[in-house]
């Protein structure tokens, strides 16, 4: 299993009238987590568009727990329960509070595309070897 997590700091912006982070927000939170975990295997989602290739979301579920609020830091996670094979990958992702307590959880698909002609992808070689040791079991 592959896990990351990233923290970041809850800005008066993202909240609503009612001093809650607005719920939308959440995914743009993953999205961070996301980029970073991958940005921490050694890959960044611009070289992987250089080299042609673009993750575009396909589907997004966020089931919300407890409300963070202004200035609180929160630690999201981005974990792939499975190395991807093929077009898609899935990151199943949670943020926490500073009592490490669950905020919300959900999961994010994305497939991997050709930039030039919107088809399907394999994923990228440089990301599959960097993750593939975080899927092999012990050696013998």
């Amino acid at each position: 299993m592959f896990t990351s997590a990233t923290q970041l700091r809850v800005r008066y912006a993202d909240t609503d009238k009612m001093g809650v982070v607005y719920h939308s927000n959440y995914i743009d939170y993953f999205e961070v987590a996301r980029t970073e975990s991958i940005r921490n295997l050694g890959i960044t989602y611009a070289q992987m568009e250089a080299a042609g290739i673009i993750m575009p979301v396909i589907e997004v579920h966020c089931k919300y727990i407890r409300p963070a609020t202004y200035d609180d830091l929160i630690t999201v996670t981005a974990n792939l329960h499975e190395l991807p094979e093929g077009h898609r990958i899935t990151f199943h992702q949670e943020a926490y509070n500073e009592k490490n307590e669950l905020l919300a959880k959900g999961h994010v698909v994305l497939y991997f595309m050709e930039a030039r002609t919107m088809k399907r992808a394999a994923m990228p070689e440089p990301l599959r070897v960097a993750l593939k040791s975080f899927f092999e079991g012990p050696t013998k």
